[in-house]
């Protein structure tokens, strides 16, 4: 082990080895006869794939790896020569332009191509046109999971059913076929209790951030931490032993007082307590980041983290009811929400944790999570009482990363989280009053 593997923590590295054995193990699948489907993060059904040995692909992922390798802007370009515009989803154009140089993926090993396409539909149209281009691209089934959407904030014993009627008659007889074999249902049992092993301590990770100084950041940290959970290992036993793990490593750093690790190393003095609403921009992550932990300011809550399953609002996958299970996580996903549910979410957040103010970061090619920022801007200030900024990026494209501007805003907003508190709060001016506050900007 190197030094630097050395300064590590156990829960990093075993993450760093979960995500090395899966990439390899799809660079060898054809070799070896195994069966690979290419699927979404939300509403992911990787219990169900992984009991009937089945290797998922999550385009998404691939997308996002390349971006912070620098590698998403030739691939883009790439799409775009072939016809695809501008303000179509820059994941898309990614992936798409990532397949026509090569299909290596974040380790520079070719991917397999998809035995099928397991199109997960939970709230974002582009799936489905994300899945009609691959879909012409190879030569394989697609079957559709689709989840109804939650526009009222409550599941009804219909929609369950009606998912629960498509994993019947639909998806697994379609997984079954492709495997080459009949699904184990004790299997799929056993992989639900390890979820829900994982998902019990995930949600202790992100309920560390009520102290004060909170042990993590919940945004750009955590990204890291949802990773195996909201990918390929949710249902395994790394997963559930890397959760475990990284939950005995942050309450240590609850019982040593730690603030967040960031780029830099531990964070110093907490001077501000945030909650982001919106994706990360991954072409500049770490720039990004910085802006926030060089300030004291970190993210005790976000949204972007729960994109793969809302665990702190109650639900676990039970292995007593593993269909209805499946159908109810598909369901809770939070860009399967309506406009009024992400707005309760959010204000929870920002009163249960404590935070100074809330930041939207508005995604150009996003409309999963774009539409309606501005609404929830103001509704959230009505609602909390603390101020609100708004920034805008992009999720791959380093073209609508401007970063001198973004960082003018955060700045700003940061300051009027600083004069609010020498002066003691109070309620917010009107927002035309307050000159000073970031209301858009951030492109280039």
């Amino acid at each position: 082990m190197s030094e630097t593997e050395a300064d590590k923590d156990k829960s990093q590295l075993r993450q760093k080895r979960m995500i090395a054995d899966h990439f390899a193990a799809l660079a060898r699948a054809k070799a070896e006869g195994k069966k690979v489907v290419y699927t979404f993060v939300p509403g992911n059904v990787t219990e169900l794939l992984g009991a009937l040995e089945l290797l998922p692909v999550l385009p998404e992922i691939n997308a996002l790896q390349s971006g912070m390798r620098k590698k998403s802007a030739g691939y883009i370009a790439e799409a775009e020569k072939s016809g695809h515009s501008e303000d179509v989803c820059t994941y898309v154009k990614c992936d798409l332009g990532m397949l026509k140089s090569g299909n290596f993926g974040p380790t520079g090993e070719k991917l397999p191509e998809p035995d099928l396409l397991l199109l997960s539909y939970t709230g974002c149209f582009t799936f489905m046109k994300w899945f009609e281009l691959l879909k012409q691209e190879y030569d394989c089934p697609v079957v559709m999971l689709h989840v109804p959407y939650q526009t009222d904030g409550v599941i009804s014993a219909d929609m369950r059913k009606y998912i629960v009627d498509q994993l019947e008659r639909e998806v697994i007889p379609a997984l079954e076929k492709v495997a080459g074999k009949k699904l184990d249902r004790e299997e799929l049992s056993r992989r639900l209790a390890l979820s829900a092993r994982a998902e019990e301590d995930l949600v202790a990770v992100w309920e560390s951030a009520r102290h004060k100084p909170s042990p993590i950041d919940g945004y750009f940290g955590g990204v890291y931490y949802v990773g195996p959970i909201f990918s390929s290992f949710r249902g395994s036993e790394d997963a559930a032993l890397y959760y475990q793990e990284l939950r005995a490593e942050i309450e240590e750093r609850v019982r040593l007082g730690k603030g967040p690790v960031t780029p830099d190393g531990d964070m110093g003095e907490e001077k501000y307590r945030l909650v982001v609403e919106g994706p990360p921009n991954w072409t500049s992550f770490y720039d990004f980041w910085r802006m926030f932990s060089r300030e004291g300011a970190t993210v005790v809550a976000s949204t972007y983290t729960r994109v793969g399953g809302l665990y702190d609002n109650g639900f676990r996958h039970d292995p007593k009811k593993p269909l209805e299970s499946l159908a109810d996580y598909c369901l809770g996903c939070y860009t399967n929400l309506g406009l009024p549910t992400r707005l309760d979410l959010l204000e929870r957040y920002i009163k249960d944790y404590a935070a100074d103010g809330f930041l939207i970061n508005s995604v150009k090619s996003c409309n999963s999570f774009s539409v309606g920022q501005l609404l929830m801007l103001r509704k959230l200030e009505e609602r909390t009482g603390v101020p609100g900024g708004f920034i805008e990026s992009d999720l791959v494209d380093p073209r609508y990363f401007g970063k001198a501007n973004i960082e003018n805003r955060v700045q700003s907003f940061l300051q009027v989280l600083a004069a609010r508190k020498k002066s003691g709060g109070g309620p917010l001016p009107t927002r035309e009053k307050r000159v000073a506050l970031p209301i858009v900007g951030g492109g280039s």
